[in-house]
């Protein structure tokens, strides 16, 4: 029998400087989690830290991490060939199938981005998949954009709505995300689309302030809670609010349930 909280040592295939404080690796790896679920990373006699999987195919996974604390600092240290422990993936991820056909609005920021980030490139690949995707993405400055050679990409696939908080450069815009969500055309959708926001709590808290002054009801806006898990499996209460453990119920979540999680 499998035991669902014993690591497994993984190789790491490659690392990629995003920006100065995040990286990603690439990991070798048969585990297949569905998007948005999340991986416990650890280093013996270290520690262990909760990650999104920000992107995954045959015998790999993508972490996006940024470095915080003694274990990321650990892992920034690891070079290519070098073990990474791994355990999961745990949690709930995004109801994909729930997208399909429908017109998707995506709202990030910052490394919100990292979680949406293998569905967005399912929606790239497969343009029938979801009737349109719109993505507002913003950054605190330029030195904090993630994933920008995909980001410029999805410019030709998606309706893009890309902001920087202060920093004025080409093609980009200038302002938080919460100024764009009015110019989603969500009358133009009728009753088929699905929002999806993810960033640091402030940010979801306003931005789904925002979507509610355009119509949106709250069961058509999903997010992903990035709250510190611990144990991962439900046992130790770390992540607790209330009744809800966001490593099993989540970490997305309707919103009709997430706008009452609050600490």
């Amino acid at each position: 029998m499998n035991n669902p909280i014993k690591p497994i040592p993984c190789k790491i295939l490659e690392i990629k400087k995003e920006t100065a404080l995040e990286y990603t690796f690439k990991v070798e790896t048969d585990i297949k989690p569905d998007h948005g679920q999340f991986l416990q990373l650890s280093i013996p006699k270290i520690g262990e830290a909760p990650i999104s999987v920000s992107a995954f195919g045959d015998g790999w996974l993508d972490f996006t991490i940024r470095s915080v604390g003694k274990v990321t600092e650990e892992i920034f240290a690891k070079r290519p060939g070098d073990v990474l422990f791994l355990r999961g993936p745990y949690g709930n991820g995004w109801p994909i199938e729930q997208f399909r056909g429908k017109n998707v609005v995506v709202i990030v920021g910052g490394t919100g981005l990292a979680p949406v980030r293998s569905m967005l490139r399912v929606f790239a690949e497969d343009p029938g998949f979801a009737k349109s995707v719109t993505l507002i993405a913003g950054f605190k400055n330029e030195e904090g954009i993630v994933f920008r050679g995909e980001l410029e990409s999805w410019r030709d696939k998606f309706n893009t709505y890309y902001t920087l908080d202060r920093d004025k450069i080409d093609n980009w815009n200038v302002g938080f995300v919460t100024e764009y969500v009015s110019k989603v055309p969500f009358g133009d959708f009728g009753d088929n689309y699905e929002v999806i926001i993810v960033g640091p709590p402030p940010m979801m808290k306003f931005t789904g302030m925002e979507a509610a002054k355009c119509g949106v009801p709250d069961e058509k806006i999903w997010v992903s809670f990035e709250r510190k898990m611990s144990c991962a499996i439900g046992k130790c209460g770390h992540c607790r609010i209330d009744e809800v453990y966001v490593c099993l119920d989540g970490p997305v979540f309707n919103y009709t349930q997430a706008k009452y999680l609050v600490d």
